[in-house]
């Protein structure tokens, strides 16, 4: 077997270990991925030093993660994450094992781990691979294969069964089919996993090259009906578009065409989301022919709650929502520049370009190729427009002006702002302070 590059930087570390009675390993990802000939500078070290023992023959260490056996060494000016040999007890908290037990062999070590691709090590003083379970020939046949009895791995971290799926779509492989069975028959214990942990795993599987690989190996051995049950439904739903028979095959193709396009994480979990209100929303009209009205705002509707059931971020939930619910917005070139600009108002200015992004996508999906050339106009015309008044603080005057002219603090202030705004919007040379004191005195006097 080859030799991994070990760096100099990282053999004067090893060097250390060496010096003292230890030995220092590269393993996992890092030694995968060169064999496979994708560039990974994150390495993963693993020792037979104690914690204890490395914060001792190094003058700057952080307990990181010392209760696991994980420390950091400042080390010539990098910082290295060292691990000392282990094995796991269970995650009954779903985040982290309730214990670990240190070992000296690396053997043990490495049979702790999940897939045999994910099993080499590489000896850090002369690059020695060392492959104990086989992975290299299951990287020659593109197989992820639990190490060992695959129900085992997978009882000792459910979430396994959905890295097992983000494997597949990472590298382009396929499931050994004991694995795969093994995951099928567990599937319901990913119920189990804190939601924090699924969407970190679910994001990954996002970002890989080829998306729906993972996905349709979730649907398949049914724990994407567990923790987005909001998708699977989609797969009832008969809709003819490009290359889909039914929304979720829709949704799917879409997904894809926002990793084949390199498009942000914001993006593809729109993708993934954007069409999830469709099953509720559908109707056959009086031609026999099948609708989704309002689908749009439903599935933004349906994606908040995903979200939130997700532990994601406001701010991320936020963006992914307005994308989704304005993604059937179609411009016209009738527009005037007011609804040029309230469409920049309602979508934000941080997020017109995400929802151009999805709508292309969506339109790939559906015919097989993005209408681009029919955005130009209305980019040009955003950029022309972009420096007009678009929100309250863009206006002339204040509430502090309002308040000095004897409009008091309170629902009403706000009213009477946002009427300004709409006056201005359509008409921007009357953003003077003077005019909106003076129309600002005529509405309060109206209420």
């Amino acid at each position: 077997m080859r030799k991994y590059p070990v760096s100099d930087k990282i053999s004067r570390f090893a060097s250390v270990f060496k010096e003292n009675g230890f030995c220092l390993y590269i393993v996992g990802g890092a030694v995968r991925d060169w064999l496979l000939g994708i560039p990974n500078s994150d390495y993963d070290f693993c020792t037979d030093a104690l914690p204890e023992q490395v914060i001792s023959i190094f003058r700057k260490v952080i307990p990181t993660g010392i209760k696991h056996g994980t420390v950091t060494v400042l080390f010539q000016g990098e910082s290295y994450e060292v691990t000392t040999f282990r094995t796991e007890g269970a995650y009954s908290d779903q985040r982290h094992p309730d214990n670990v037990t240190f070992v000296r062999n690396l053997e043990e070590d490495l049979s702790r781990r999940d897939f045999t691709v994910n099993a080499f090590a590489a000896d850090c003083t002369d690059g020695r691979i060392i492959d104990l379970f086989d992975g290299l020939s299951d990287l020659k046949s593109k197989t992820i294969r639990a190490i060992g009895d695959p129900k085992e791995r997978f009882k000792e971290d459910a979430l396994r069964m959905m890295r097992l799926a983000r494997f597949c779509a990472k590298l382009g492989f396929k499931a050994d089919p004991s694995t795969l069975l093994a995951a099928s028959e567990l599937s319901s214990d990913i119920s189990v996993v804190s939601q924090e942990r699924i969407f970190d795993e679910l994001s990954k599987t996002l970002m890989s090259k080829v998306p729906t690989v993972g996905l349709r190996l979730m649907e398949e051995t049914g724990i994407m009906q567990i923790i987005l049950p909001e998708l699977t439904d989609c797969r009832k739903i008969e809709q003819t578009k490009v290359g889909a028979h039914d929304v979720l095959e829709h949704i799917y193709n879409t997904v894809d065409a926002s990793a084949s396009l390199g498009y942000n994480f914001t993006v593809r979990l729109a993708a993934l989301l954007h069409d999830i209100g469709k099953p509720s929303t559908m109707f056959i009209n009086t031609y026999g022919i099948m609708r989704f009205h309002g689908h749009d705002i439903k599935s933004a509707e349906m994606a908040r709650t995903v979200m939130r059931r997700l532990k994601c971020s406001n701010k991320l939930t936020d963006d992914v929502c307005i994308i989704i619910e304005n993604h059937m917005v179609k411009y016209r070139s009738d527009w005037t520049d007011g609804a040029v600009k309230r469409f920049i108002r309602r979508v934000g200015k941080e997020n017109i370009n995400n929802l151009f992004e999805l709508q292309w996508c969506d339109q790939i999906a559906s015919e097989g190729r993005s209408r681009v050339d029919e955005y130009d106009q209305l980019i040009r015309r955003i950029h022309d427009l972009e420096d007009q008044p678009m929100s309250v603080k863009d206006l002339a005057i204040s509430g502090d002006d309002l308040a000095k002219a004897g409009i008091p603090r309170s629902k009403v202030m706000g009213d009477i702002l946002n009427a300004l705004l709409e006056m201005v919007i359509d008409y921007p040379t009357l953003n003077t302070t003077e005019t909106l004191l003076e129309q600002a005195i005529i509405l309060y006097k109206k209420n």
